[in-house]
């Protein structure tokens, strides 16, 4: 317990200025943390997180999370997806330059992750560049749902949710996550404004809170599958960036999709 305060305290000593002040910095943050959890998939899946997948990897996700601000010099916003194409087919050429060692699952995995990773990260900033409150907004609707589906959980949880996938999990915990969101974001929004109408974002709260339960699932989901029991272990007693951002890089994208950002 001990070492999880830590963590917790020297990692929002840092991340809590840089969500704040925003622009380049957090911009290079965010990358950042893109390359540690796709490295984090590498690692999870046996593969070295030195390699030439992995340079193609770290580049892909990298294309996906910067802003289009930063992009400028390319000719177009497509221009993004096109470097993405490229590295994709130079991963499916791998596979035959490895003769089987590296397979199309792998480059599969390897492109399904940098599009989850990639995505996510890169809406993260686009709340940001909206202002700090937006982005505040999506990362409450996270921590608030989290914090009351684990306290619900505890004192009333008895119908387990997804036990095959997360055995801790309750229906009554999940409920009383979403419930917690959506009065305290109402409160939220109603003294700070946040994209549209007060009543519009108790239904936009609603969606997303639930969404990012979806998000911490698919995580636990994906740890399941390839038999560990965290992402990673760069953030002591709290284990990987996948671990931490896995509700948030759901919800992010779904702000963009559902108009806010």
């Amino acid at each position: 317990m001990k070492t999880r305060i830590t963590t917790a305290v020297i990692a929002l000593a840092i991340f809590i200025p840089l969500i704040i002040y925003g622009h380049w910095p957090l911009t290079i943050a965010a990358v950042a943390l893109g390359i540690v959890a796709m490295s984090e998939v590498l690692v999870m899946k046996k593969m070295f997180v030195i390699s030439f997948e992995a340079l193609v990897s770290y580049l892909g996700v990298a294309l996906l999370i910067l802003p289009d601000s930063w992009l400028d010099f390319l000719p177009n916003v497509a221009t993004r997806w096109f470097g993405f194409y490229i590295l994709v087919v130079l991963l499916l050429l791998h596979t035959v330059i490895r003769k089987q060692r590296f397979t199309f699952d792998d480059a599969g995995v390897l492109t399904l992750a940098m599009l989850y990773i990639g995505i996510g990260f890169h809406y993260f900033i686009a709340a940001r560049g909206i202002n700090f409150q937006t982005l505040l907004y999506g990362m409450l609707i996270v921590w608030i749902t989290d914090s009351g589906a684990y306290l619900i959980g505890r004192q009333i949880g008895k119908n387990k949710l997804a036990p095959k996938i997360s055995p801790n999990k309750t229906w009554e915990g999940s409920i009383g996550g979403t419930v917690a969101a959506v009065i305290i974001l109402a409160i939220y929004c109603y003294f700070i404004p946040v994209g549209a109408s007060w009543v519009t974002m108790l239904f936009v709260t609603l969606i997303l809170s639930i969404f990012g339960q979806f998000g911490d699932l698919i995580e636990s989901s994906l740890k399941r599958y390839y038999g560990v029991k965290d992402s990673g272990k760069i953030l002591p007693g709290h284990g990987g960036i996948l671990d931490r951002f896995d509700s948030m890089l759901i919800v992010m994208p779904m702000l963009h999709l559902l108009g806010i950002i």
